[in-house]
C-alpha cells in the first residue's frame, strides 16, 4: 500500500538558543533562521521583530513573494494573547520519500522537502510553548502549529488564529466570497486590492450568504498571479478537528479567518494538538502548479488497508438526478412526477449495463423529501425507509443481475444530529442491500442550530463519517461538504466531494456556469482534491420538458466530453438522461471509454480562466486520454505527443468542436475523426467559443 523509501534524513539541533547569537533588544527585526527548498528555488526566512512578533518571509527565485508576515493566536480560555514569542530551539531535516496512492492521477508520488521546526515560548507570563513547523518543497511551502502537552495548557478555547499572508504585489486574484455554509459561488477575477466579497455574495440570492455581511473575506484555495508571471495558491492541508480557513482581505494583507461556532468560538482543543497546514504553492509555470502534490504530501498516509481487488474501486455511473433538475420528474413522492420509481430506475440500470457502467445513483428514493430541504427540521428521514413506489430489494437484485450496483443517497437536509444518530442503522441497511457507495448531502442550515458547514463541529462530523465508512467498507462521495484539503490520501475511500459550483448550476436562472468556470476550477477547488462536478451534458438547451425554460448550458458538447479528463475524480457521473445519450451514441463512446483512475498525468498547457489541456494515462493500460477546454474565446491548440511510448503507433479518436460550433448559437455541433499517431506526431485542433476537444489514444502495435 504505502511505499515509503527513505533516501536521506538529516537532523541538526541547535540548543540552547543563545547559539543563534542574536540580540533581541535590537530595534530592527532580527533574522532567526533561513532555509531553502531542495532545488533552492524557494527560500524561507524567519525573523523576530522588535515587538517580539515572529515573522516568515518567502522568496521565489530571489523574488520576494510573501513579505514578512506574522503568526500567532488569541486564546479565549485561558485568556492569553499568543502573538509574541521568544525562540527556544531550532531543528531542521531533509526528507525524500516516495509513496503510491491507491487511486489517483499518477502512480507514484515523490515527497521531497526540507523541514524547519522552531520551538517558541510565549514572551508574556503564561509560559506556554508552541512549535511551528515549516516544510519547503520545490513547488511551495506548508507550515503548521503544534501545541505540545504542557502543565499550563491542557484544554483551551481558540478565539482567533492570526496567520498573515502579506503579498508582495497587487496580484490578479481568482476568488469566491467567504461563506461559512457554501462553496457554490461563481468565480471572480480582480486585483487583490479590488476584492469586494460583500457585493459579490449579495448577487447570488439563491445561496446561503450566512457570513459575508460586513466582512470582506474570501475562501481558499485562493489563486493569484503576479504581474511578472508568478502563480501562487493559498490553501490548507489536513483539515482535522479545526474550522476551515477563509482569508480576510485588507489591501495586500491576507489574514486567516476561521469559521466560528454558534457562540462565536473558533475551536475547542486539547493539547497535544496540531493545526492544519497552511499552504502556499508557487511556480512561474501554471502547468507545474497544477501538477503539485504538496497538499497530498502534507496529509498522513492511508489509514485503510485495501487493494483495488477488494472494496475501494474507481467508478463511472449514471444518476436519476439531472431529470429532476430539468423538470422531467421530482424528488418527492407527493408530486405525481416522482423520479425514483421502480420502472424508471430499471431503465437507467438497463442503459448503464448495456454501456458498461458500474452503478446508478438514485436521489429521492426515501421518505421525507418534502421536509428535507429548507425546513430546518430535526427528524425528517431515517435513511432506511423507501417510498412505496421504490422497490429497493427488487432493484438491487436487478442491478446485481446486470453486473452493477445502486449507489445509495443520504440527503440530511442539514439535520446532522439526526444523521449521526441514525448512521449505524443507515450504513447497515445500505450494506444489507448490496450497496457499498454512498453520496452524502448537507444542503440546508446545519442542525445543531448555529453551527456551520465549515465549522469545527462539522469538520469533525465529516471525519467521523469517513472513519465509520472505512470500518464498514463503504466509499463516500460527499456533497455540500467542506472543500477538500488532501484527506483522500488518509481516507482513499472518501473518493470525491462536490464543494463547488457544479453541473446542477447550469439550471439556475441567474449566473449559472460561465464558460471560464471550468478553466478556473483546477486552479482553485481541485487544488485540495477530486471534485464531483458531474459532466457529460448532451442536451444543452434545458427546455426539453418545459418549453418556457430559457436556461442553456454555456458549453459545447465536445467540451462536456473533455471535462471527464480536465476535472479529476475517481468516481464520475455521466450526468445527462439516457434518451439524450441515445441521440449521440457516437460521442457517448468517449464517456464509455474514458478512465477515472490513472498511472500518469501530463499538464500540457494551462492558464487560469483561459484554457487547459491535460493528458492522462489509464492505470495499468496503454491508453491515454486528452481533454482541452477553453473559456468564452475560441483558440487554436497545438502540442506534441512525446509522452507516448517510443516506436509505437496509436489510434487517435478526436472528438472536437465543429467549425460552426458555439456555446451560445450551436453548442451540439461536433466532429469525430480518426488518425494514426506516434510519439513524434503533433495534435492540432481548434476550440470554438465555450468549446473543447477530447481525444482517446489506444496503442495498436
Amino acid at each position: 500500500m504505502q511505499v515509503e523509501l527513505l533516501i536521506q534524513q538529516m537532523r541538526l539541533r541547535i540548543i540552547p538558543f543563545i547559539l543563534l547569537c542574536i540580540s533581541y533588544q535590537a530595534v530592527q527585526a532580527q533574522k532567526i533562521a533561513s532555509i531553502q527548498s531542495p532545488n533552492k528555488s524557494i527560500e524561507l526566512t524567519i525573523s523576530q521583530s522588535a515587538e517580539k512578533f515572529i515573522n516568515y518571509q518567502v522568496n521565489y527565485k530571489s523574488k520576494e513573494i510573501v513579505s514578512p508576515s506574522s503568526v500567532g493566536f488569541t486564546l479565549k480560555k485561558p485568556s492569553i494573547d499568543l502573538r509574541k514569542f521568544n525562540p527556544i530551539s531550532i531543528d531542521s531535516s531533509l526528507t525524500d520519500t516516495t509513496w503510491k496512492p491507491l487511486l489517483g492521477e499518477v502512480k507514484v508520488i515523490r515527497n521531497n522537502y526540507k523541514e524547519l521546526k522552531i520551538q517558541l515560548k510565549d514572551a508574556g507570563t503564561s509560559g506556554i510553548f508552541v512549535q511551528v513547523i515549516f516544510r519547503l518543497f520545490d513547488d511551495g511551502i506548508g507550515f503548521r502549529f503544534v501545541f505540545p502537552k504542557q502543565e499550563n495548557l491542557n484544554h483551551f478555547i481558540l478565539e482567533n488564529e492570526w496567520t498573515n499572508f502579506k503579498m508582495a504585489g497587487d496580484h490578479t486574484a481568482f476568488w469566491i466570497p467567504g461563506d461559512y455554509d457554501t462553496n457554490e459561488y461563481p468565480y471572480n477575477k480582480t486585483k487583490l486590492s479590488e476584492i469586494d466579497a460583500i457585493t459579490a455574495a449579495s448577487k447570488e440570492k439563491d445561496l446561503s450568504v450566512t457570513a459575508v455581511i460586513g466582512k470582506n473575506f474570501v475562501q481558499t484555495p485562493l489563486m493569484l498571479k503576479s504581474a511578472d508571471g508568478i502563480y501562487l495558491n493559498i490553501h490548507e492541508a489536513a483539515l482535522i478537528n479545526y474550522p476551515a480557513m477563509h482569508l480576510q482581505i485588507a489591501g495586500l494583507n491576507l489574514t486567516s479567518h476561521l469559521t466560528p461556532d454558534a457562540i462565536g468560538n473558533k475551536a475547542y482543543l486539547q493539547a497535544p494538538f496540531s493545526t492544519p497546514w497552511r499552504t502556499i504553492l508557487v511556480s512561474d509555470k501554471a502547468e507545474q502548479l497544477l501538477a503539485s502534490k504538496l497538499i497530498l504530501n502534507l496529509n498522513e498516509p492511508s489509514s485503510v488497508s485495501d487493494s483495488l481487488n477488494t472494496w475501494i474501486r474507481p467508478q463511472k455511473f449514471l444518476g436519476v438526478w439531472w431529470e429532476m433538475h430539468v423538470g422531467k420528474t421530482n424528488w418527492a413522492l407527493e408530486n405525481t412526477k416522482h423520479g425514483a420509481n421502480t420502472a424508471n430506475v430499471k431503465k437507467y440500470i438497463n442503459f448503464a449495463s448495456t454501456h458498461g457502467f458500474d452503478g446508478v445513483l438514485v436521489e429521492g428514493w426515501n421518505l421525507g423529501w418534502l421536509d428535507l430541504i429548507g425546513h430546518w427540521k430535526e427528524d425528517v428521514s431515517d435513511f432506511i425507509s423507501p417510498y412505496p413506489d421504490y422497490e429497493i430489494d427488487s432493484l438491487t437484485s436487478y442491478a446485481k443481475s446486470k453486473g452493477l450496483k445502486i449507489i445509495m443517497h443520504h440527503e440530511t437536509g442539514g439535520s446532522v444530529t439526526n444523521y449521526e444518530r441514525r448512521l449505524d442503522s443507515a450504513f447497515s441497511y445500505l450494506l444489507s442491500k448490496g450497496m457499498n457507495t454512498v453520496q452524502t448531502g448537507y444542503r440546508g442550515k446545519i442542525i445543531p442550530r448555529g453551527e456551520h458547514h465549515d465549522g469545527q463541529w462539522m469538520i469533525n462530523h465529516y471525519y467521523r463519517v469517513a472513519e465509520k465508512a472505512a470500518l464498514s467498507n463503504i466509499m463516500i462521495n460527499s456533497h455540500e461538504s467542506v472543500r477538500p484539503t488532501g484527506l483522500h490520501r488518509t481516507f482513499p475511500h472518501w473518493l470525491t466531494s462536490e464543494a463547488a459550483r457544479g453541473t446542477e448550476f447550469n439550471n439556475t436562472p441567474t449566473s449559472g456556469i460561465q464558460p471560464n468556470h471550468t478553466t478556473i476550477l483546477p486552479f482553485t477547488r481541485l487544488i485540495g482534491g477530486p471534485m464531483d462536478f458531474s459532466p457529460g451534458l448532451f442536451r444543452l438547451s434545458l427546455n426539453q420538458f418545459d418549453t418556457l425554460r430559457t436556461q442553456k448550458v454555456r458549453s459545447t458538447l465536445a467540451k462536456q466530453l473533455a471535462l471527464f479528463v480536465t476535472i479529476y475524480s475517481p468516481i464520475q457521473m455521466a450526468a445527462d438522461l439516457p434518451e439524450n445519450y441515445e441521440q449521440h451514441l457516437d460521442a457517448f463512446q468517449f464517456i464509455k471509454d474514458v478512465s477515472v483512475d490513472w498511472d500518469d498525468t501530463k499538464i500540457i498547457s494551462a492558464e487560469p480562466g483561459e484554457y487547459i489541456t491535460i493528458a492522462r494515462k489509464t492505470k495499468g493500460k496503454d491508453t491515454w486520454f486528452i481533454g482541452s477546454i477553453t473559456n468564452e474565446n475560441a483558440r487554436n491548440i497545438s502540442f506534441g505527443l512525446d509522452f507516448l511510448d517510443a516506436e509505437k503507433t496509436y489510434e487517435a479518436i478526436v472528438y472536437r468542436d465543429d467549425e460552426q460550433a458555439d456555446f451560445e448559437k450551436n453548442p451540439e455541433a461536433y466532429v469525430i475523426e480518426k488518425r494514426l499517431v506516434t510519439r513524434s506526431s503533433n495534435m492540432t485542433y481548434r476550440l470554438q467559443r465555450g468549446g473543447g476537444c477530447a481525444v482517446s489514444l489506444r496503442k495498436i502495435n
